[in-house]
């Protein structure tokens, strides 16, 4: 029997992540587990919505771009069972690679919106230190025989030079330029106290120092000058452009957020701080997957009837400063606009791959919450092996300010008036 079915409003709720750390033997998280860092973010995200019961939650979705060791065994559900949600709660694991945690949000978010969920946490995690990128993977070799991919594809350093070759304004002064300003304005957002109350503090022992609280970003570098990125060496290309200072890099990290239905929000209590309007994912050439937000960007403005024109706010994933710039350039979008990432971004705060996709939807909402004049805002980012995915949000703040209006008194509007009656 055929029903009339009707889509219903998805909510984000809340997000959460741990500190970044930097990828290595050094690195914060060295020590500690990948599923850890992703149990202490879904327990935190409980703690912090307590009118919601633990059995309401219908999914976990996590992401990891490498899924094997600690992010392996379909770690959506592992997490659940470690964070001590009910055995009745799934879960399962999801991939794509960048854009993994974003991939989890759309994902259950669509499966609110058709109705088979009313409230889900998705997320994502990546500890490059133990699994660094495309380790363990074995590339088809039809990729290179059959030139079905470009050899330079597989290394993302290569597909950023490519982006320069193909968009010669974009030079590395802008780029450095660009990255600078990422690290003053992560700087000043954590002068501001903007970044800090979305952060799970995370204990970790190391050996022959003890046990540690990170609860700060450990990647960021706020004393960066132009002058430390013009020195910088260019590791992928004699004389390139893209060095460590102009690009995110290797970290470890997890990132979850709640969604539910805007009824189940209403019914739980749970606020709202973002509504989800529309997303898209577009597959680019693999040989310049940077430009891979601009595809998927129309596409999303496309399904929602908006133009770049109606997006208040911009969260990009800095993955390589080129590909924002490229972004920025295709759509007429200065380098410096105020509309773009305000509080930084993942040049300076990093990029635990699958984990970043919910940090940038962290930092639009609190975005949200401090400016009401804006209605929509995106969350944008490339994606390895040439993809883009971009979703937009609707400020649930939003106000319509209306112009000043002139005030007429009563005595001139009576002689108005009579001036028209004679």
């Amino acid at each position: 029997m055929s029903q009339t079915r009707q889509i219903r409003d998805v909510v984000f709720v809340d997000g959460v992540r741990t500190p970044f750390g930097r990828a290595g033997e050094k690195g914060i998280y060295a020590s500690t587990r990948a599923d850890d860092l992703v149990v202490k973010c879904i327990r935190e995200l409980m703690r912090r919505n307590p009118s919601l019961p633990p059995a309401r939650v219908d999914e976990v979705a996590i992401a990891a771009t490498t899924q094997t060791g600690d992010q392996g065994l379909t770690i959506g559900r592992t997490a659940a069972l470690l964070a001590g949600l009910p055995a009745s709660v799934p879960g399962f694991a999801i991939d794509r690679m960048c854009a993994g945690a974003m991939t989890a949000v759309t994902t259950t978010a669509s499966g609110i919106g058709f109705g088979a969920y009313d409230v889900v946490i998705a997320g994502g995690v990546e500890h490059m230190g133990h699994h660094p990128m495309g380790s363990g993977a074995d590339p088809n070799p039809r990729f290179m025989s059959e030139r079905i991919v470009d050899p330079a594809a597989l290394n993302m350093g290569n597909t950023a030079e490519n982006l320069h070759d193909r968009f010669p304004a974009i030079t590395k002064d802008r780029t450095d330029a660009y990255a600078l300003a990422s690290q003053q304005k992560l700087a000043a957002a954590y002068a501001k106290d903007q970044i800090q109350p979305d952060l799970v503090p995370v204990a970790t022992l190391k050996p022959e120092q003890g046990w540690s609280i990170n609860t700060v970003d450990e990647p960021p570098r706020p004393s960066t000058t132009l002058e430390d990125l013009a020195g910088l060496r260019t590791p992928f290309r004699a004389h390139g452009r893209v060095t460590a200072g102009n690009a995110a890099g290797l970290n470890d990290g997890a990132t979850v957020a709640l969604l539910a239905s805007a009824e189940a929000a209403a019914e739980l209590g749970l606020p709202v701080k973002m509504r989800l309007v529309t997303y898209a994912f577009a597959g680019v050439a693999p040989e310049i997957m940077g430009i891979g937000p601009v595809p998927a960007t129309e596409k999303a403005l496309k399904l929602a009837s908006l133009s770049i024109e109606d997006i208040g706010l911009f969260e990009i994933n800095e993955a390589f400063a080129v590909q924002v710039l490229s972004f920025l350039d295709h759509f007429g979008i200065a380098d410096d606009d105020p509309r773009v990432n305000r509080y930084g971004g993942a040049i300076a705060v990093g990029h635990p791959l699958a984990s970043s996709g919910v940090r940038l939807m962290n930092q639009l909402a609190r975005q949200f919450q401090e400016d009401p004049a804006v209605r929509y805002g995106i969350t944008t980012m490339c994606i390895g092996l040439g993809m883009g995915a971009t979703v937009i949000w609707e400020n649930p703040h939003f106000e319509i300010i209306e112009p000043a209006q002139t005030q007429v008194s009563p005595s001139s509007t009576a002689a108005n008036t009579e001036g028209s009656a004679t």
